[in-house]
């Protein structure tokens, strides 16, 4: 087995995507006692890294960071492909499943800024980049004052232009900081309390063919069950208000011991209006209590807020 394993790995080509891909290739060795050059990564540009002047879901929302990645597994030019969870799509095209997730990393949100040590202590008016309707809506919702500025770019790039001054601040996944070894730069890590974060953030996905029993069987050594109970709450959460790039969601479930805890969250995009739910039960009921919870909170929602 070991001889004759092999796996083409699809990756978007930024920093922390072939971080992400690497950390999947490195687990995969390990589990199947291969070398890591059994797992050739191919770094595929999405069209989401090609818009850097307008917010995404101008152009189409989250599926335009992981389409080219799912023509290429289709098409049978890769076997899997890794993402980060809180890009992918509320559905898949069909002939495509996520077959897991690494363990998830911490999913809250970090505060980037040199002129202030807080979120709660930037000057009033200071210019706020990010290119998150999430994020937009909960620093809304917390400093309607604040002077929101669209940021797009990776990790270094949004560093770069808070450490020039070009935004006084930024909001990033700490996650991702981590993974690529900045985890110095957050001047704050926010509660989730304050700053619940996007459905998925800090997990790292695996998709792959449906049917493709030995890519899946794989896989599988690498997998976390937590996450995975996790996130198939947070998903199903996301589906059952069929949510986009568009609308303000967030969403997070916790696990301790057989007990899952969920809160989700829709605000409106000015963050002036916010609709709060919450689920508990058994790990194994994840996906039916985020459902339970989309549905729930969905009918609560004015019958306007979706509409692009």
């Amino acid at each position: 087995m070991a001889q004759s394993f092999w796996m083409r790995i699809g990756s978007r080509g930024s920093p922390l995507a072939l971080a992400q891909a690497r950390s999947v290739r490195l687990a995969l060795a390990q589990a199947h006692g291969v070398g890591e050059d059994r797992m050739p990564i191919a770094a595929i540009r999405t069209t989401g890294d090609k818009i850097v002047d307008r917010p995404l879901a101008e152009a189409g929302g989250k599926g335009l960071f992981t389409k080219e990645l799912d023509a290429a597994l289709l098409a049978g030019e890769i076997d899997c492909a890794v993402h980060s969870a809180k890009d992918l799509p509320t559905f898949l095209p069909q002939g495509l499943t996520i077959a897991g997730y690494l363990t998830r990393e911490d999913p809250r949100d970090a505060f980037i800024c040199a002129k202030a040590a807080r979120f709660a202590d930037l000057p009033r008016g200071a210019s706020l980049g990010s290119a998150s309707p999430r994020r937009q809506a909960l620093a809304k919702r917390l400093r309607p004052d604040l002077n929101l500025v669209l940021l797009r770019g990776n990790v270094e790039t949004r560093l770069r232009k808070v450490e020039s001054g070009e935004v006084d601040a930024s909001l990033l996944a700490l996650a991702g900081l981590k993974r690529l070894g900045l985890e110095r730069h957050a001047t704050e890590i926010l509660s989730t309390q304050g700053f619940l974060p996007a459905v998925g953030q800090g997990a790292v996905a695996i998709t792959a063919r449906a049917g493709d029993e030995a890519t899946l069987a794989a896989i599988a050594p690498v997998l976390d069950a937590p996450t995975g109970a996790a996130l198939a709450a947070e998903r199903a959460f996301l589906a059952a208000l069929d949510g986009s790039c568009r609308t303000p969601i967030a969403g997070l479930a916790t696990l301790a011991g057989d007990r899952l805890s969920f809160r989700g969250m829709v605000l409106s995009l000015d963050g002036s209006q916010a609709w709060e739910i919450a689920e508990d039960g058994r790990a194994e009921e994840g996906q039916r209590l985020g459902a339970r919870a989309g549905r729930d909170l969905l009918s609560r929602l004015p019958a306007d807020l979706f509409v692009a």
